[in-house]
């Protein structure tokens, strides 16, 4: 049954706490925040392209101290193995059985550093895992846990010895965007600490982890109108539909929206959804998953545009019904 009004007003207070906490650790990027904590509670997972030295690996750290859960980080290299990330199944000759050893992606937030620098083969070991939250090894089924995100970084200025992420892997992601360089203001704290470099070894839990898998079930059941969901469909089919897309939005891509709105919304102390939270949103859980015609891209044509594009040619719905 939908959330009501006073779940949605603790989900966003629990919500603002869990934001400046993490914001101890990441200086003057609370949108950042904000997005990268929605892809946790929607139980999805977050793509960054950002130059190094931006604050990726204290992001995931913040967050994983945050919600009092664990922390890997997987530096994807050419050689890296597919079970250097889940895992392998070793003989014990003292007991005579095979132990399951877990990989680093058995993790509460993992961060996949570069990963666009790992083999295709590699980079679909976390294929499974991403969509299923668990890792099949010899035919035995290893549940990730809750909460469980991936948060991937690719650097988008070196693209020597870099393998492409497959549409595929890409449409897993719940959303893409960057942190980005800090502003004057925040750089200037961050140098007036400089003498601890790594703020998120200094944060403390403020919500358990069996705390945010409860926020991810309450968010999950915000209600949605049929308008609403309609708003999305006619949107997505504006993206298909444009001439510089070979491929526009998947139904995958309609389900993550509306995982993600729900959050949204609750963060905001709503128990409902509004059009404009589909607007929000629509670049970070869209953009990526769109396959631009070369021509058009050839031409200067951008995803960005496509999707901005769709939002300005689709009249959102008015009214609550």
């Amino acid at each position: 049954m939908p959330i009501t009004q006073e779940n949605a007003t603790w989900f966003a207070e629990t919500f603002g706490k869990m934001v400046d906490n993490v914001g101890q650790a990441l200086l003057g990027k609370e949108d950042v925040i904000r997005l990268a904590l929605t892809t946790m509670l929607a139980e999805g997972h977050l793509l960054l392209e950002d130059a190094p030295g931006t604050g990726k690996t204290a992001l995931a750290r913040a967050i994983a101290a945050t919600v009092q859960g664990t922390h890997s980080r997987i530096q994807f290299t050419p050689d890296l193995l597919p079970s250097d990330i889940t895992g392998v199944t070793v003989y014990d000759q003292k007991t005579g059985s095979w132990d399951f050893h877990p990989g680093p992606v058995f993790s509460s937030i993992v961060l996949a550093d570069e990963i666009n620098r790992a083999s295709p083969k590699t980079q679909s070991a976390l294929l499974e895992v991403m969509e299923e939250s668990h890792v099949t090894v010899d035919g035995v089924r290893h549940d990730a846990g809750r909460p469980f995100m991936v948060i991937a970084t690719q650097n988008p200025v070196e693209q020597a010895g870099t393998y492409r992420l497959p549409e595929a892997q890409l449409d897993r992601f719940l959303m893409k965007t960057s942190v980005g360089y800090p502003d004057r203001s925040a750089l200037t704290q961050v140098l007036a600490g400089s003498a601890r470099p790594d703020r998120s070894q200094e944060i403390s839990a403020v919500i358990s982890s069996s705390a945010v898998a409860s926020m991810s079930d309450l968010a999950s059941e915000n209600h949605v109108e049929p308008a609403v969901l309609d708003y999305i469909g006619a949107l997505i089919e504006a993206t298909r539909e444009d001439s510089s897309t070979r491929l526009g939005v998947s139904t995958r891509g309609a389900i993550a929206m509306t995982r993600a709105i729900r959050v949204w919304a609750a963060s905001q102390g709503r128990a409902y959804v509004l059009p404009d939270d589909v607007k929000a949103l629509a670049e970070v859980v869209w953009a990526h998953r769109l396959v631009m015609d070369p021509d058009a891209e050839f031409a200067g044509a951008t995803a960005t545009q496509v999707i901005t594009a769709a939002v300005e040619k689709v009249p959102a719905p008015t009214a609550r019904m």
